[in-house]
């Protein structure tokens, strides 16, 4: 019997066209399907992923909130009153109490790639689990921490963590949501980040002034242990492009027999058991540092060719440098935006003002932005489209609303401003997932997540500061600061006239055979009428 027909992802399949189990020999095939009527179905997996992704910016909103940085100790007139939160507690100055905010980017920029690279040897699900233990348990942590560089360390550890479900989140919900859904489905997953943001805020300043800052990290831990033994206990799903380990090691071993066999068959020789023998022998007397080495050299050089592969792509790297520039406004938007609007408008609560507008925009924003691309057929030239016309209205919009005099006209046109250029979420992301082979997407996510922070956000915000320190006029500073909007706007112009191939359904280089495609099918295939349970082993 042949290889089974492969089906084209997203689209229902009737149960004559299901995958048949493999008839090679000495291989299992492990389906990642389940039954329709199973509990885990792909709008759980987004809803847990939702969950996770809320409960991750939570955790940076906590910690950004005054109510858990706290403030320092003063003296005044001889009377002297204790600091509160972290900032009082450690007798931060400044600076450190900034540095809190921002170490969690140093452990989210250097595992970012490394969890993508270990997507191909290790199972990704898996990972997620890996990633989610040690944000808990350093999140845990930061509630025990006793200094400024405990903290620290703490803070550079949950960006570990988060590294892992950053870069590999995305993916999953790609493979599983319905194929006239996916940007919505994405757009969902991204409405979590200014949600999460906003609570956290919220959350760490009322958890810092009645229980003290300690129980906010606590309880974060608490509320994320669940999901992290999750990852450990329930059985791996499989993503699109990727085979398992067993299965490709397996495969391997027994081409290389085979071809003996066939060698060996036309001298009237069967050599298979003196091949395995001579495998065997020559493994216990190779050192076990030199094959350490060996693994390490290989995973290194294979990640460094992914890379090369995905800065040549000229679709990937266009998306890429309209999305830094395009976090470059948004990150200084949300660190300087309350005080420049208090400054400008005189503004007496304009952290809620901006928060507000920030988490309803955001919101509604992302969402809109992947259904819409989902209507007018998401596609890669669309989403530029998109990516374009909406960071040039939306910049519009923001750059005039800081040309008006009354705060109320102020606030109407930039929520209209930041409604259009949180649209862009969806359809960025989508363009990340699809001009790049399905092997080739956690590190897709990770390059891009290390670039918009490095180059974007991290930035911004003291070279805003800068321009503020030399001209002294906060609404120069924001309309020079949003006019930013309108090169990322040019940039993503550029890539709706670049050749753009959708990617999704081409077949890596660990999709050769049948027995490796079978693990890459979504959690349920619509309309289906029978599949086989989830993690079930098929055997002829």
């Amino acid at each position: 019997m042949g290889p089974p027909q492969e089906q084209h992802e997203g689209q229902s399949a009737s149960s004559s066209s299901q995958p048949q189990p493999s008839l090679e020999p000495g291989v299992d095939t492990k389906s990642t399907m389940i039954l329709s009527t199973s509990w885990f179905t792909p709008k759980r997996l987004l809803a847990i992923f939702c969950v996770i992704n809320l409960l991750n910016y939570l955790d940076r909103g906590a910690i950004a909130s005054n109510g858990v940085n706290g403030s320092q100790g003063t003296c005044k007139g001889g009377t002297c009153k204790s600091g509160t939160g972290i900032q009082g507690d450690f007798k931060l100055s400044n600076f450190e109490d900034g540095v809190l905010s921002s170490a969690f980017m140093v452990g989210l920029l250097v595992a970012s790639p490394i969890f993508a690279s270990l997507a191909k040897s290790v199972n990704p699900f898996r990972l997620i689990g890996v990633g989610l233990s040690v944000w808990t348990l350093a999140t845990l942590c930061c509630g025990f921490s006793f200094n400024f560089w405990s903290i620290s360390a703490c803070r550079m550890l949950v960006g570990v963590g988060e590294a892992s479900f950053i870069s590999l989140a995305a993916p999953f919900i790609d493979d599983n949501a319905p194929v006239s859904q996916k940007t919505a489905w994405l757009g969902t997953f991204y409405m979590c980040i200014p949600a999460g943001y906003a609570v956290g805020y919220i959350y760490g300043g009322l958890v810092g002034s009645h229980f003290g800052w300690r129980w906010a990290f606590w309880v974060e831990a608490v509320l994320m242990s669940p999901f992290a033994i999750l990852g450990f206990f329930m059985k791996p799903l499989q993503l699109k492009g990727f085979a398992p380990a067993d299965s490709e090691k397996k495969l391997k071993l027994e081409t290389a027999v085979s071809e003996t066999q066939d060698v060996n068959a036309s001298n009237g020789k069967d050599e298979t058991l003196s091949l395995k023998a001579e495998f065997r022998d020559k493994s216990a007397h190779e050192p076990s540092r030199s094959k350490c080495a060996t693994t390490i050299f290989g995973q290194f050089s294979r990640f460094l060719q992914d890379v090369k592969e995905l800065l040549l792509d000229k679709v990937f790297v266009v998306n890429v440098l309209g999305y830094i520039v395009y976090n470059f406004v948004i990150g200084a938007y949300s660190y300087w935006g309350p005080k420049a609007g208090y400054s400008i408008y005189n503004m007496a609560n304009a952290d809620m003002m901006f928060g507000g507008i920030t988490v309803v925009c955001g919101i509604l924003g992302s969402l809109g932005g992947g259904f819409l691309l989902d209507y007018v057929n998401s596609t890669i030239s669309n989403a530029f489209k998109l990516l374009s016309l909406a960071t040039l209205t939306g910049g519009a919009c923001c750059l005039g609303a800081f040309l008006f005099r009354s705060e109320y006209g102020f606030l109407a046109l930039f929520a209209v401003g930041e409604l259009l250029v949180f649209a862009t979420q969806a359809p960025v992301n989508y363009v990340c997932l699809h001009c790049v082979k399905p092997s080739l997407r956690p590190l897709s996510m990770a390059l891009s997540t290390v670039a918009i922070h490095l180059f974007g956000d991290v930035p911004s915000s003291p070279l805003v500061g800068k321009v503020q320190d030399k001209i002294n006029n906060w609404r120069t500073t924001a309309l020079i600061l949003t006019s930013i909007f309108f090169p990322a706007a040019a940039i993503w112009f550029i890539g709706i006239f670049l050749h753009s191939v959708d990617r999704y359904n081409e077949a890596s280089e660990h999709e050769g055979s049948s027995v490796e495609r079978t693990n890459t099918t979504p959690l349920v295939e619509e309309n289906t009428a029978k599949t086989p349970i989830f993690g079930q082993t098929q055997e002829c």
